[in-house]
């Protein structure tokens, strides 16, 4: 389309503009004053909005304590932290003994579970010794009920 088809349309929209019947901040200065409805409205607004402002303040400022004081244990933790890493440059090494208590630790709880199956295995070993000897009473006393007449 052509640069005038742009500058007609244009030129329509700048003529809709000047026929607006917007008024201006200056023509309706005497009755921003003086405007009830206006005065209703804004104060029904406040009250509306007023406990909502309020509840949000006051958990702004609970969040900021609770900032301040988080602050305040991080910083001391921080000490904390320091004087252990310093504590820890005066130690000796023990690593070589931590390794050797998770070996011990590690053939403690082999032998545990060897004598955990153990148990299990002679305990299943007990009930069948038990079993045989019932069947073992059974028969004796079945032998002796037909022996006798």
């Amino acid at each position: 389309m052509s640069t005038l088809y742009y500058r007609k349309k244009k030129e329509k929209i700048m003529d809709k503009d000047s026929d607006s019947t917007v008024t201006s901040l200056d023509e309706n200065t005497e009755n921003f004053c003086n405007n009830q409805t206006r005065d209703i409205l804004a104060e029904g607004l406040i009250n509306l909005f007023k406990p909502v402002v309020e509840k949000l303040d006051e958990r702004i400022q609970g969040t900021r304590v609770a900032q301040l004081e988080l602050k305040a244990q991080l910083e001391a933790l921080s000490v904390q932290l320091r004087e252990i890493e310093k504590a820890q440059q005066n130690i000796p090494e023990f690593s070589n003994k931590v390794k050797e208590l998770i070996n011990v630790k590690h053939k403690v709880t082999v032998i545990s579970n060897i004598l955990t199956t153990s148990q299990e295995r002679l305990t299943g070993l007990h009930k069948l010794i038990e079993k045989e000897q019932r069947k073992r009473q059974a028969l004796l006393n079945s032998a002796i009920n037909t022996s006798i007449p």
